[in-house]
């Protein structure tokens, strides 16, 4: 197939459940995708009671944050099963990362209030309003996650509950899939843990070039010696057209 990727490889390290719409996008513009799941998503320990009791209490918190789409897609997935529709509940406010985290909430007809222009955690914060007195955020994410969001609002005067919606949990490397991947010309990141998952399976920065979705995979993917082309904006489609200047550079 003729197109901007014709003649390159990348390697896309989602999850196997996740990895589909980037693999096609790579593939309709004419590159050779090497699928490397590097995590799984999976439940949270306590198989998801901590977030089911936060959403029997949606009503006590004045905002709820979303830190990632996984999140997101979880914390839906959990007032829908209490509730067949949207409508009529009694929600708080909703807060989003990026556009990505923000699209699983709205496509379930919640008003998200609060999407910084950056993706990252210190632009929610510097986003987000003061508290009212007694102020109550939720702030629903990965088990193993950066402490900067619920530090920052915390300081501000929230009194914020951190609620695992999921776990990033490693799996198998096919070790055929490895070595296709070190003759690839570049790799794909859509998050930190991917990024440093990738180099424990595959032993360092191979191939050399990566391209990642936002400055946080960005940033672990330089220190892992990574050189990076990110996207912008911070979306998958970023990301393909990300590929797409790599390729032509």
């Amino acid at each position: 197939m003729n197109g901007p990727l014709s003649g390159t490889t990348f390697v896309v390290t989602r999850a196997t459940d996740q990895a589909a719409t980037l693999t096609a996008a790579l593939a309709d513009l004419g590159a050779t995708v090497v699928e490397l799941p590097v995590i799984a998503i999976t439940d949270p320990v306590d198989g998801g009671a901590a977030l089911e009791a936060a959403v029997r209490g949606l009503s006590t918190y004045d905002w709820v944050v979303v830190t990632s789409p996984n999140g997101s897609h979880r914390l839906v997935e959990v007032i829908l099963s209490r509730n067949p529709t949207t409508e009529g509940i009694e929600c708080p406010r909703f807060a989003a990362i990026g556009p990505r985290t923000a699209a699983p909430l709205l496509e379930a007809g919640l008003a998200v209030e609060l999407v910084p222009d950056r993706a990252v955690a210190e632009a929610l914060v510097d986003a987000f309003p003061a508290p009212p007195p007694g102020g109550r955020v939720m702030v629903a994410r990965a088990e193993v996650a950066r402490s900067v969001l619920p530090d920052g609002l915390r300081a501000a005067g929230w009194e914020v509950d951190v609620v695992v919606a999921y776990r990033n949990v490693a799996t198998h490397a096919d070790p055929d899939l490895v070595a296709r991947a070190r003759g690839a010309d570049a790799v794909t990141f859509t998050s930190e843990s991917t990024v440093r998952r990738y180099v424990d399976i595959v032993g360092g920065p191979v191939p050399p070039a990566a391209v990642c979705i936002g400055p946080i995979s960005a940033a672990a993917a330089r220190e892992m010696g990574f050189r990076v082309t990110e996207a912008d904006p911070c979306s998958l489609a970023g990301l393909v057209d990300a590929a797409c200047t790599l390729a032509g550079s």
